[in-house]
């Protein structure tokens, strides 16, 4: 039997990134579980990580981020640069099948196991058997007058109608961004 379902939608606009997640499980046709969470804060929260594919994996990607981000504080993607080379070169973590959205408050990233880590253009991630009408959904509603929260809601409502393998269950996760003010003299 194989294990298929989720969508993960991480959305960046104004002062919020967002990772929202889908709680479906299934195996073959059958759903075995429809509260899973899988989406998660890392680095004393700082950090919001989503993932699609085999959950044993996620978790030792999981613990293996946590490391990185413990050896270099505050360098979300020089951490993701690290275990994506661990990924791909280490004999057991190669047999890992998951996929990552990984965001702070400056970056968001897609890490998969083939060793890429990519920033999206338009700080939109999707992933997962959803991902493509999550990622779609909420590119159409970016310009519109709604909060990252917002825009992710609707968007997984929409990958939800669509892929059988995604759910309403919806797990969100934020982090609010600082304002910055530009400082000018006067």
């Amino acid at each position: 039997m194989v294990w298929m379902g989720t969508t993960i939608l991480s959305v960046r606009k104004g002062n919020q990134v967002v990772i929202a997640g889908d709680g479906q499980v299934t195996m073959g046709n059958t759903v075995v579980k429809a509260n899973a969470r899988k989406v998660r804060f890392l680095s004393s929260g700082d950090v919001l990580v989503g993932f699609a594919g085999a959950t044993a994996d996620a978790f030792t990607l999981f613990e293996r981020l946590e490391a990185k981000l413990d050896q270099y504080p505050g360098q979300l993607q020089r951490a993701c640069v690290e275990l994506a080379k661990d990924w791909r070169t280490d004999k057991y973590l190669r047999k890992l099948e998951a996929m990552m959205a990984v965001v702070d408050k400056n970056v968001s990233l897609i890490l998969t196991g083939i060793g890429d880590v990519l920033e999206p253009q338009d700080g939109i991630i999707g992933i997962g058997s959803g991902g493509n009408f999550a990622l779609a959904a909420a590119r159409a509603l970016i310009d519109q007058d709604l909060s990252a929260e917002e825009i992710a809601r609707k968007s997984m409502k929409i990958a939800a109608d669509l892929c059988i393998y995604t759910n309403h269950s919806i797990i969100l996760e934020k982090i609010n961004i600082e304002d910055k003010h530009d400082i000018t003299n006067a």
